[in-house]
């Protein structure tokens, strides 16, 4: 994907009393207002016959913002994700297709196995096509028959069967072949780039009047994709991080001065290296994107390292793949874009390594330093237990969501609820750890590391909170809120 974003249509809003909004999702029924509607086969599934309210409610909404003022305004919610008692698709009619795109991720496997077996064992689903080597398969590569047999034990392995590409993005031509191919449920497995391409899929499917469901199952191991509570595979990643820390760590505490340091994914966020510190509690420092550092002088980086050394011997350090990259750039030429428009960041491990070497080299100490990259370890993991779990819950929430008609739309999990989330709120920005909430408080206070932070970025970092917490209001700043939403007394229920 290039980064374009979708067409500007228009959000789907609704207002109640007392400032609630609604942000709904498309439907087919939109543009194409008279289709059928058929019973859900749920209702006849013997594995569902002891659950006392399987179908959810149709005015059911998650709300985005759970701590709220006695007098403010309720602000925005999302419907909720689950089976509803009329479905849009006959199970024998449906030809559904997977893609996966972007790069790995744990979970991959199991999101892959979960959206075949709940078609297939909750809606009698038979035609599933799984798309190869991201979007560019859907016309210059082949495509696999799906089945329950066939995707049975693929949780238990790292990647994706059906391979993954990034870029690769025309929308004609992916369009043009769901159109040739007779597919009428697309479901996209994809970071924000991948989730953006689904948007522009999906609105060249409306404009075209074709009866497809355009679903996507949003994929970040940095976790940074806004509005949902946490991405699949991120669990996975912090828990495999630890190996790598625990080794560091071994390796510091095992020399004289010994420094382990240890580099993990975050290219613009920095959850995955702040959660990992926090897990661990072995950790003296963690670095991140979010974070300015700066390494001479009083509180700098070196002074830290110093006064750890002096104290304990030996410490470890986190950093995470973006952090620095400004300083680097002092003294070394950008390298360029990767194929989806994403830059190509310079190596802060290998950078930080030798800026240390050189410090206690010209200040005549002795120290041994470890440089640890597990990246592509923790990538290529299959999802533990818990991201087994979630991979479970969006896969059959997003199922449910297309059998219903529902389209245009990336399924996640708001504040312990799964919901359905238009998909311009999660291409729109990039969640990034707070700098100036209790969390990254947490962690100062259990590395003793410096803040770094200059007045001037802790004021930014809160200009920018306030700036998220007006988007979580439905406030004024938010024009789609504001010049969108219509009166409701049905919350727009389909």
């Amino acid at each position: 994907m290039d980064g374009t974003p979708p067409p500007k249509t228009g959000a789907k809003l609704a207002a109640g009393e007392a400032g609630y909004v609604l942000e709904d999702v498309p439907h087919v029924s939109d543009y194409l207002p008279d289709l059928p509607t058929h019973p859900n086969p749920l209702q006849d599934n013997t594995a569902y016959s002891v659950v006392k309210q399987y179908f959810v409610n149709p005015d059911d909404t998650v709300c985005q913002k759970i701590v709220v003022h006695k007098d403010g305004p309720r602000g925005n919610h999302f419907r909720r994700a689950g089976p509803r008692q009329r479905v849009y698709f006959e199970p024998d009619e449906v030809h559904a297709c997977i893609v996966t795109c972007g790069g790995l991720c744990p979970g991959l496997n199991t999101v892959i196995r979960e959206i075949v077996c709940g078609l297939s064992d909750m809606y009698g689903v038979t035609k599933i096509l799984g798309i190869q080597g991201g979007y560019r398969g859907f016309y210059a590569r082949n495509t696999i028959d799906l089945t329950p047999k066939s995707v049975n034990d693929i949780h238990k392995r790292g990647g994706t069967i059906l391979g993954s590409s990034r870029g690769g993005h025309d929308t004609m031509k992916i369009v043009d072949s769901i159109q040739y191919r007779g597919i009428n449920q697309v479901y996209v497995i994809g970071g924000d780039g991948s989730q953006r391409g689904a948007g522009v899929i999906f609105e060249e499917v409306r404009k075209r009047g074709l009866k497809v469901a355009v679903a996507g199952i949003p994929k970040t191991i940095d976790n940074d994709i806004p509005v949902i509570d946490k991405s699949f595979g991120f669990d996975s990643a912090v828990e495999e991080a630890q190996r790598a820390i625990n080794a560091a760590h071994v390796e510091a505490g095992s020399a004289d001065n010994g420094i382990g340091l240890v580099k993990l994914m975050g290219r613009y966020s920095g959850f995955i290296a702040h959660y990992a510190t926090l897990a661990s509690r072995d950790v003296d420092c963690c670095l991140i994107p979010e974070s300015p550092f700066y390494l001479e002088g009083e509180g700098g980086l070196f002074k830290y390292i110093e006064k750890r050394l002096k104290e304990n011997g030996h410490m470890v350090i986190v950093v995470a793949e973006g952090a620095g990259q400004k300083l680097i750039a002092e003294n070394m030429k950008e390298m360029g874009q990767d194929a989806s428009g994403n830059a190509l960041l310079l190596d802060v491990g290998l950078w930080l390594s030798q800026k240390i070497n050189e410090h206690f080299k010209k200040n005549k100490t002795t120290i041994n330093l470890k440089y640890i990259d597990p990246t592509y370890m923790i990538r290529a993991i299959p999802s533990n237990a818990s991201d087994n779990v979630y991979c479970t819950l969006l896969a059959h929430s997003v199922v449910h969501g297309a059998m219903a008609g529902y389209t245009g739309f990336t399924v996640g999990q708001v504040n312990g609820r799964h919901c359905y989330i238009p998909f311009y709120r999660i291409t729109e920005k990039q969640n990034k750890v707070s700098i100036t909430d209790r969390m990254w408080a947490r962690l100062l206070s259990s590395t003793n590391q410096p803040s770094f932070l200059s007045k001037q970025d802790v004021d930014d970092a809160k200009v920018e909170d306030e700036r998220t917490a007006k988007l979580l209001d439905g406030s004024p700043s938010n024009p789609k809120v504001e010049d969108k939403v219509v009166p409701s007394n049905s919350n727009g229920v389909k």
